[in-house]
């Protein structure tokens, strides 16, 4: 079994304090969740124009456009490892993920608490990597909400190889009944940012997924 990564997340929609938190992030980890918001699903964040990481970082964005398609092209230039969008999107998905896959960037989909596994049935083929939303679009913070580790089970049977991830609440307390849950990468905001030692947080949660095959505590 795979180990599971820690991921840190960057939200904010200044241009400063991104990067503070991309500087900061990247003294500890090698993979980040740059999160993009256009203000009409949440509050508006850091702009696509704005958006930078250093080479040798491996960068997921996570897309909270209501028409994320409209910016392909300034997506794809940027050339993460991974564009997330939600599948309450308005657009055409199918064009999207193959100009992804045609650059090798992988696509993935995220699910809002309320948005069942079967909305994304017909792509499923296409799709590299699912986010399991249980927090508040946009904010640091948020609940896990344990309930949802049920669509990470159906969607493990229907695609075995994809890759799972979880956005919202994660922490101390959740990380390894998570990993047990069969979540792969956990995006972590609130919990690192907030930490007065983030390097030691995230040294903390990585402790926990260690080996997912343990029992829980």
């Amino acid at each position: 079994m795979s180990q599971v990564t820690i991921c840190p997340t960057i939200t904010t929609n200044d241009p400063d304090t991104y990067a503070r938190q991309v500087e900061l992030t990247l003294t500890y980890a090698h993979r980040i969740h740059i999160d993009l918001a256009d203000g009409i699903f949440t509050n508006r964040l850091i702009d696509i124009e704005s958006v930078w990481w250093p080479g040798g970082v491996r960068a997921d964005l996570h897309v909270m456009y209501e028409r994320p398609f409209d910016h392909a092209e300034a997506l794809l230039v940027l050339r993460p490892q991974l564009i997330i969008v939600h599948a309450e999107s308005d657009g055409d998905f199918l064009a999207f993920a193959n100009a992804c896959h045609h650059y090798g960037i992988e696509v993935g989909v995220a699910l809002l608490p309320e948005t069942p596994v079967e909305a994304i049935y017909p792509a499923l083929h296409l799709i590299d990597h699912v986010l399991i939303f249980s927090g508040h679009l946009g904010h640091f913070g948020g609940h896990a909400d344990m309930s949802l580790l049920g669509k990470v089970q159906e969607l493990k049977r229907l695609k075995p190889q994809l890759e799972i991830g979880w956005d919202g609440g994660v922490n101390d307390k959740n990380a390894r009944a998570l990993a047990l849950g069969g979540v792969d990468v956990l995006n972590a905001g609130g919990y690192l940012h907030g930490a007065k030692a983030p390097k030691t947080a995230y040294m903390e949660l990585l402790a926990e997924v260690t080996d997912r095959k343990r029992g829980s505590k």
